[in-house]
């Protein structure tokens, strides 16, 4: 079973544009805290509030490197949204499959 509330803070963290952005230049590849603000034209602290919140919700990852911290995505954060969607998915499918067995009754029987 999947923690909702791990699921719920990752697709808060997903819901913000700049989160995103940060997420999209992680997806190049590791970069440091600095290295994101100017991309992205907002100011280190705001983008280490937004990295603070991305760590949170484990869909990132930072380690110190010397004086920097290095951001990563964190693959299994992913794993875990997807997990959580395919879950979904098969669960609609079924109501899908139950509603087509209801209609088709329905027809068969003149109705």
């Amino acid at each position: 079973m999947l923690n909702e509330s791990c699921i719920e803070a990752m697709f808060d963290a997903l819901g913000d544009p700049t989160r995103r952005a940060i997420l999209s230049l992680l997806g190049r590849g590791p970069r440091p805290a600095g290295a994101l603000a100017e991309p992205l034209s907002i100011s280190l602290p705001g983008v280490v509030q937004q990295l603070r919140v991305l760590e949170e919700s484990g869909l990132i990852r930072t380690e110190k490197v010397g004086r920097t911290r290095l951001c990563h995505i964190e693959p299994q954060g992913f794993r875990t949204l997807e997990q959580w969607m395919a879950s979904r998915r098969q669960q609609w499918e079924g109501h899908f499959d139950q509603l087509g067995a209801m209609l088709k009754q329905q027809k068969e029987q003149g109705q």
